[in-house]
């Protein structure tokens, strides 16, 4: 063989071998076919070694469940996160500032004729001056609550060894009445004036804290011409605020008119709603 044509062949091998590498790359570029992944992870997946893929994850609900208020939840959206609502389509009607030696047992009267079961957030003194009513709200099976030991307008800016003690003393009250048994699942703090800090230390206490969603002002007569007018304008404030899942305040201490507003209410209300003590059941 000739030097021309060795040099020759020389050219022609290292054409063929760029031809060859071009040709590799080429095919490397190639796209996956449809539906065919070469990501490492897709790779891995088809692995024999690999787990299977887990199935895709549901998608979330398109509103969560109703909660029972004992669970706070969606209900806690009054002041520092008390409760304003059941949790649930059944309303509940709480009296405050009792026992009252003349207005409590008239309106356990006429929750017993209506078979209704009520929440009674009573204060301290009170319970130590009349557990015969306390024990009477328990034995119809009423709900007890705590309203603090003298309804201290400012009772969440006292000094937390205070707070402590008027919340404890309060329970203890109620539980020489009618046992330690009996729970006391709800505090309501005077005036409603929750902060944080009460809030916690009721819930310390194991008692959620519960506000109101209907205030019919009851226990305020100065915008009433009389009695009458009074009764009608809180039974007229109630049908027109009240809605499914409601607590409503009410006021048995000293407010005699609040007996005939609800003699009147009832019935519309149980036409309509479901009556619960708390905690409200779902």
């Amino acid at each position: 063989m000739t030097e021309r044509q060795t040099r020759q062949l020389a050219a022609a091998s290292v054409v063929v071998a760029v031809l060859v590498l071009l040709g590799a790359s080429g095919a490397r570029r190639q796209p996956p076919p449809p539906g065919l992944s070469v990501t490492p992870a897709a790779a891995a997946s088809r692995s024999p070694s690999a787990a299977p893929p887990s199935s895709p994850a549901p998608p979330p609900p398109s509103s969560p469940p109703a909660l029972p208020l004992s669970s706070g939840g969606a209900a806690g959206k009054g002041a520092a996160g008390s409760l304003t609502l059941t949790g649930t389509a059944a309303v509940a009607l709480t009296f405050d500032d009792g026992p009252d030696p003349i207005n409590t047992p008239r309106i356990l009267q006429v929750l017993r004729e209506h078979h209704v079961k009520a929440t009674f957030c009573m204060v301290g003194f009170r319970v130590r001056d009349h557990p015969e009513l306390v024990r009477q709200i328990a034995a119809d099976g009423h709900t007890l609550c705590n309203h603090s030991w003298q309804h201290l307008l400012n009772l969440a800016k006292r000094e937390p060894g205070y707070i402590d003690w008027d919340l404890r003393h309060t329970n203890e009250m109620i539980h020489a009445a009618v046992g330690p048994d009996v729970p006391i699942r709800y505090f309501r703090a005077p005036g409603g004036n929750f902060t944080p800090d009460l809030v916690a230390k009721a819930r310390s206490l194991g008692m959620e804290s519960i506000y109101w969603d209907v205030d019919p002002q009851d226990w305020n007569h100065k915008p009433d011409a009389g009695s009458q007018a009074h009764i009608a304008r809180v039974v007229h404030d109630v049908q027109r605020h009240v809605r499914p899942g409601s607590i409503v305040l009410s006021h048995d201490n000293g407010q005699p008119d609040t007996i005939v507003v609800y003699q009147r209410l009832l019935p519309w209300l149980l036409q309509r709603y479901k009556l619960e003590a708390l905690p409200c059941t779902t």
